[in-house]
């Protein structure tokens, strides 16, 4: 065999012996390295959640699956006006004090519904032919107005109230009885009137009424 059809088996046969038994610089075997987290970039985990052992945060509410809060009630809406035929008026005795007389003017609804008043009611003293003996009594304007919602059977009031004529000297007359007329109505109720003497000069002792509050005012 001559020498060049040797050298070339040879040079082969060494090139092989050193693939396999080279070595890396630390001492390793050759070839690629192994794969970790850290070079894939993705974060090891286990079965309970993130690496590190950290926990989950706590889960967003599931509503009800549409993704949206529960929306609010719609507020209800307010009782419908007390008409003039749900409601039956009454006066209360007198409680006078410091000069004063003073009385309870009632509405009670007497009507299966619930409604409301709101506002001063119309008050007039009258003779036995319903005519009016004295000027209208004014109105405390002063005092906050507010709705009052009567379920059946409950009542509302207004403050009657008015200097004792025998103090301001003022000529009298002696009413039969009240109309009263409910807020934003044009029907009356009678009610007696059991309170005797009241100015009709219109210049002192001028009766005043307040606006309605919830109550009897007893």
């Amino acid at each position: 065999m001559t020498l060049r059809r040797i050298l070339p088996a040879v040079l082969a046969c060494c090139a092989v012996l050193t693939a396999c038994t080279s070595h890396s610089a630390d001492g390793t075997s050759g070839g690629a390295p192994p794969t970790s987290a850290a070079a894939t970039g993705t974060p090891s985990t286990t079965a309970s959640g993130p690496a590190g052992g950290d926990t989950a945060g706590p889960s967003e509410p599931t509503g009800t699956g549409t993704g949206t809060g529960t929306a609010a009630s719609p507020a209800a809406p307010a009782p419908k006006r007390c008409r003039t035929s749900d409601l039956k008026a009454s006066l209360g005795p007198d409680h006078p004090g410091a000069g004063q007389e003073n009385f309870a003017l009632v509405l009670t609804n007497r009507s299966p519904r619930t409604c409301s008043l709101y506002g001063f009611p119309g008050v007039a003293f009258v003779d036995g032919a319903g005519d009016a003996v004295t000027p209208d009594p004014e109105r405390a304007t002063d005092q906050p107005q507010q709705r009052v919602t009567l379920a059946p059977g409950a009542d509302a009031w207004s403050a009657l109230s008015y200097t004792d004529p025998a103090i301001t000297g003022v000529t009298t007359v002696t009413p039969q009885a009240l109309l009263v007329t409910p807020p934003d109505e044009t029907t009356s109720l009678s009610v007696p009137w059991t309170g005797g003497k009241v100015s009709n000069t219109g210049k002192a002792s001028v009766p005043r009424v307040s606006p309605l509050r919830p109550g009897s005012g007893a």
